[in-house]
């Protein structure tokens, strides 16, 4: 068989010969290994990825690292507990749930009835002690004149002790020539004795109307001392008679009002709660390993839970002076020997830098997560470190 009719005879199962085809080497080679421009692209993201890793890094070292966040965190205000001041029957709830008040703006009315009954009783017992002070002022008056009555008998008496002073002088030397009878001489001493007595007794009587007059006065200011302590007992019920409307402190919201009309209310009772909206601040618990950078007056940003797309500023107010477990109830005693190292957490108190319509937004109980750019600190740290290394060396 030529050669020819080799090529022109079909195959043994009567199919023909296929021609090769010349584009199936090739492409069977490209599948085996990428090509140029395939590697191209996974050079130039190979490129970038590295360019982001680096940028990660350098902006990690230089600031990330410095940002110190929680999402233990929420929105606190401080709230006012409104209670009453004396004990009484709620006459009147001025205020319903929810609603906003002003400073002064009364809330409750308890029944005035009870303190008005004791400032009307304390008044009486000014007018008392008034009448009783003026009862022995006049009594004062009286015993002037009875002063003034003893000085006159006492000069009266003063007046016949002379007298008969005198005459025992006289008759004394006509006793003793004999020109008059000792009986007479005697007589007049025994006359001239009793004046001195009465004069004694004169003068002993214008000292006790003296006395009196300072018991008496004695009287007028332990009245008047009834009728200062009657006017305290005046303005502490009228204090009472005006407790009885309570008003509001502060302004803000009423919250968990559980005060009815009719209800017997006791001093320092909780009645309702007011919460200042506009001073609203947020306390974050951060572990303590957060802390060594953050410093009050450092910038925070703020993501609140329930507003999706809403970041707020704020600054570090204060941190707190212990952390939270050494305020609880019931503190650690780690001495007790069942001691477990665990992170502790410290409050840290943020201010809230927002405009009023956002500040509206926001309710105290709300879960926040808060960010703190502690960069501020680092040179502090740095010069803290530095201090710290010199001393060691001068140890060594």
């Amino acid at each position: 068989m030529s050669d020819d009719q080799r090529r022109d005879d079909p195959q043994p199962d009567g199919e023909p010969q296929a021609a090769p085809d010349s584009d199936a080497a090739p492409e069977k080679k490209q599948g085996g290994r990428l090509s140029g421009r395939a590697k191209l692209v996974l050079l130039i993201l190979a490129i970038v990825a590295l360019a982001g890793v680096g940028l990660w890094y350098a902006r990690y070292q230089s600031h990330g690292k410095y940002l110190q966040g929680t999402n233990d965190a929420q929105v606190d205000a401080d709230a006012v507990t409104v209670s009453p001041r004396v004990a009484g029957y709620v006459a009147d709830v001025l205020v319903t749930d929810n609603q906003d008040v002003r400073p002064g703006q009364p809330l409750v009315r308890i029944d005035p009835r009870d303190a008005r009954a004791k400032s009307q009783q304390a008044e009486a017992q000014i007018a008392v002690a008034s009448a009783q002070a003026n009862a022995v002022r006049a009594q004062i008056g009286e015993q002037h004149a009875a002063v003034d009555q003893a000085r006159v008998q006492l000069a009266a008496a003063r007046t016949k002790a002379a007298h008969d002073a005198a005459e025992v002088a006289r008759y004394r030397p006509l006793a003793a020539s004999g020109a008059e009878t000792r009986e007479r001489l005697a007589q007049l001493e025994l006359t001239a004795r009793q004046s001195a007595d009465d004069v004694r007794a004169q003068q002993a009587a214008v000292a006790a109307q003296q006395r009196r007059i300072a018991t008496l006065r004695s009287q007028v200011a332990q009245g008047e001392a009834q009728g200062r302590a009657a006017r305290a007992q005046l303005a502490s019920a009228d204090v009472d008679v005006g407790a009885t409307l309570i008003r509001a402190v502060i302004a803000g919201r009423v919250g968990d009002k559980t005060v009815t009309v009719g209800q017997y209310a006791q001093p320092g009772t909780r009645l309702m709660s007011i919460v200042p909206l506009d001073r609203l601040y947020i306390t974050a618990n951060f572990k303590e390993t957060q802390l060594a950078l953050m410093r009050p007056g450092q910038p925070v940003s703020i993501k609140v839970d329930a507003i999706d797309d809403l970041e707020l500023k704020g600054r570090v107010e204060s941190l707190a002076p212990g952390t939270g477990a050494r305020f609880s109830l019931l503190p650690p005693e780690n001495a007790t020997g069942n001691f477990t190292k665990i992170t502790q957490r410290v409050p840290v108190r943020i201010s809230i830098e927002a405009t009023p319509a956002a500040r509206r937004l926001l309710v105290p109980g709300l879960s926040v997560d808060v960010t703190v750019d502690t960069i501020s600190a680092k040179a502090e740290i740095d010069r803290i470190r530095d201090q710290q290394k010199q001393l060691d060396r001068q140890e060594h």
